[in-house]
């Protein structure tokens, strides 16, 4: 019994005893590795910094955009027409992205007056006018990524495959704005108020 109580009590005073540094690891942690940390210095390289930039051209995984016209909406200097398929799926997620960011200022129908644009001193451009019906996909792409006057650019809050089905719904939006009872189908016609 007296051994067990100046064994604890050597295990107690050599726990409050002085700290190694560092102190003894049974199972070394990756934070003990060599490696270059951010901002700091190197003897080894003649601009006296660790960390190296990347190789000019390096692209990260997964992020090489080699189809300018999917990306850019421009193909040699010129705007290009809508590469997704136009189908439900693509007007349905148009639909929702543009519910999401453009609705604000644009309001659902595209006519400029949403509840942004109304309580401010600019309105928005009403998406259905000629002006934008004679635009190409592609330019209208373009004011999606970059902004123009007020509007900021979208580019890092909406991916390209959002920003084309947007794209495509605008131009639904228009052919519904700019529609007459000659568009629709005869057997439909019925339906109509």
């Amino acid at each position: 019994m007296k051994r067990a109580v100046i064994a604890l009590s050597m295990l107690l005073v050599a726990g409050c005893g002085s700290r190694r540094t560092p102190p003894l690891q049974i199972f070394p942690d990756m934070k003990d590795q060599p490696k270059y940390l951010p901002q700091t210095a190197s003897k080894f390289f003649g601009d006296g910094r660790e960390l190296r930039r990347p190789v000019p051209g390096t692209v990260a995984r997964g992020y090489l955009k080699e189809d300018d016209a999917l990306y850019t909406g421009m193909r040699d200097g010129a705007f290009v027409s809508n590469p997704l398929a136009l189908d439900r799926q693509t007007l349905a997620r148009g639909q929702e992205r543009f519910n999401i960011y453009c609705t604000p200022c644009h309001d659902r129908t595209g006519s400029g007056r949403g509840i942004v644009a109304l309580r401010s001193s600019w309105l928005a451009s009403d998406l259905t006018e000629p002006r934008v019906r004679q635009m190409p996909d592609g330019q209208i792409f373009d004011t999606i990524t970059h902004g123009k006057r007020t509007m900021p650019g979208y580019r890092f809050q909406i991916d390209e495959q959002d920003r084309w089905a947007i794209v495509a719904y605008v131009r639904a939006l228009e052919r519904a704005a700019a529609g007459t009872v000659a568009d629709v189908p005869e057997e439909l016609r019925g339906e109509l108020r």
